[in-house]
Parts: structure tokens; C-alpha cells; sequence
């Protein structure tokens, strides 16, 4: 693989102007929520070498542009490089994303993998193939972080990307669980990162719109509108029209878990509340014994809280 390429510094309108005073505060907004993203998680620390990965879609341009503003800011160092798989699918605009690139002055590097034959060569015609692209793409991702020093990659999802995968594991996987804001690669080599984490999708797309990024659609997979995600997003969708702030609430569950009330016995000791029990009615009963009145020791908390089912 070739160097990254370092173009020149960014010719004069290389960007869309955006003065608005509302565009303004959705860059500040999303700004915020990246940093506190970044700062939460600990994603990005001083002297890294971070990897955006680039699609061409709206979600990754938005993080480069991001990240770009919050690097001039950062009380650390560290320095961007962006990359992209080109995956040879037919007319796709090779020219696109060096072009913006080099006028916005970005550190950048194109991987050239034909993965789109060996994806349509393996799945059958009318098979989802999000699963295969992105194993291949992963794997190219990975070999070029490992071969240049990157220290980070930088993945574009978002709040709604990891809320629809939360239900497509559970509801066609039978499993709780979804994406990461910071993740270390099952051969521990590599620290994923997802920056926009805490984004919804529709400030995103409002940002898109605001900066005329040049959108490359997917046309290997990004019309498959049988795609499991295509039901679970539209269910989301159908939620969030009903109940205003329903997906920001389900997001808000994956970091407040109680895993002693759910049902997994790896991530609660569920067999050791026997032996709890037992402690507690040892420590009631010497506490009894010291003169505590028996009545407040024995007590249990039941006006504490009410359950979830217990509705008023």
C-alpha cells in the first residue's frame, strides 16, 4: 500500500458557506455531543494517529467534519487520516472523495479491493449482503491500520444505528446487545471508536443538507429494502412519531443496565443470592442483638420505589 497522501492546504471554497445563526447552533450542538462522546468513553488521547473511515456517505462526512473542527480546539494532539475502500463496484465516482479531500486539505488514503465480486459471486441473488462487505471491509480497514500506525478508527454510526442494532439482535438473534462507543478488536490489535455515538440521525442528515457534502450512494447493498434493519428503523421511526424522545430514552437504557434484573447468570450471580440472603439475616440479627429495635431492623424498603409494571 502506497502512503497517505497529504494534498495541499485547502483552496478557498472548498466548503460550502454556512453562516446561519441556525446552522451555527447545530454545529455546536453536534460538536458537543461528540466531544462529550470522546470525553465519556476516553476515545481519542493525546499524540493518537485516528483513522476516519470514509464511505461517502452522509454519516462519515459529517464525523471527518467534525472531528476537523474539534481537533483546532482540543487541549491534545492528534492528527486525522482519512481513508477509503474503494470496493470497485460498477460507476462508482472514483474522483469524488480525493477531490473533496484535497480541497479541504485532509491527510487521505484510497484502499483499492474489488470486494464487490467476490460479494456478488458468493451470495445468492436476492440474499442480504451487509454481512459478507463488511467482514471484507473490515479486514482491509484493519490491515491499513495496522501497516501505518493508527492508533484509532473512527467509525461514522450513530445514536440511531445502535439503537436499531440493539433490536436486530434481539429480535433475530436472541441476544442483547449492539454497538459499542469504544471497542478492542477480537484480535486485540485495534481500538474502535464511534464518535457519534450520542448523535441522532436527524441532526446528521440537517448537517449534511447545511454542508452539500458529495453523497455517494451505496448501490452494492443500499437498495436492499428487504433488509432486516429497513423493518427495525421503520418500527423505530413509527415509535418515535408516537412517543416523541422514545429512541433517546431505549439509547439511555444501554448505559443504565441492572443486570441483576435481567436473566444472563454470566453477569449476575445469580446462584450466590442464597448465600446474600443468609449474610443479611446475620447482620439483621446482630444488629438485634446490639439493641437496634427490632422492628427498623427487619424493615424492608418496599415505599423505596415503584417497579416498572406498577404503573399509577
Amino acid at each position: 500500500m502506497s502512503a497517505v497522501s497529504v494534498p495541499p492546504a485547502a483552496t478557498p471554497g472548498a466548503r460550502p458557506a454556512t453562516s446561519s445563526s441556525t446552522f451555527k447552533r447545530l454545529q455546536a450542538r453536534l460538536r458537543g455531543l461528540v466531544g462529550k462522546a470522546i470525553e465519556d468513553f476516553r476515545m481519542i488521547e493525546d499524540g493518537d494517529r485516528v483513522m476516519v473511515c470514509l464511505s461517502g456517505g452522509k454519516d462519515s462526512y459529517t464525523l471527518l467534519d467534525v472531528l476537523l473542527s474539534l481537533q483546532r480546539s482540543a487541549p491534545i494532539r492528534f492528527e486525522l487520516v482519512a481513508v477509503n475502500l474503494d470496493q470497485k463496484q460498477p460507476g462508482f465516482p472514483e474522483q469524488v472523495l480525493p477531490e473533496y479531500l484535497t480541497a479541504l486539505g485532509v491527510p487521505f488514503h484510497v484502499i483499492e479491493q474489488d470486494t464487490y465480486r467476490v460479494v456478488k459471486r458468493v451470495i445468492p441473488a436476492g440474499r442480504t449482503m451487509c454481512g459478507l462487505c463488511s467482514r471484507l471491509r473490515r479486514g482491509a480497514l484493519y490491515r491499513y491500520a495496522a501497516e501505518n500506525g493508527i492508533t484509532k478508527v473512527a467509525l461514522g454510526h450513530h445514536r440511531d444505528d445502535i439503537v436499531e442494532t440493539l433490536f436486530l439482535n434481539m429480535f433475530f438473534g436472541g441476544r442483547m446487545k449492539t454497538m459499542p462507543p469504544k471497542l478492542l478488536s477480537e484480535d486485540g490489535r485495534h481500538i474502535v471508536i464511534r464518535p457519534m455515538a450520542y448523535v441522532p440521525e436527524r441532526e446528521i442528515e440537517r448537517y449534511a443538507r447545511a454542508r452539500q457534502f458529495p453523497i455517494i450512494p451505496c448501490t452494492l447493498c443500499g437498495s436492499q429494502q428487504h433488509l432486516q434493519r429497513v423493518t427495525v428503523k421503520q418500527m423505530l421511526t413509527d415509535w418515535e412519531r408516537e412517543f416523541p424522545g422514545r429512541t433517546e430514552a431505549i439509547f439511555s437504557a444501554l448505559g443504565n443496565v441492572t443486570t441483576s434484573h435481567l436473566a444472563d447468570p454470566q453477569a449476575f450471580d445469580f446462584a450466590g443470592l442464597e448465600a446474600r440472603r443468609v449474610a443479611a439475616l446475620a447482620d439483621l440479627q446482630r444488629a438485634s442483638t446490639a439493641g437496634v429495635d427490632g422492628a427498623d431492623a427487619a424493615a424492608t424498603p418496599i415505599a423505596a420505589g415503584r417497579e416498572p409494571w406498577e404503573e399509577s
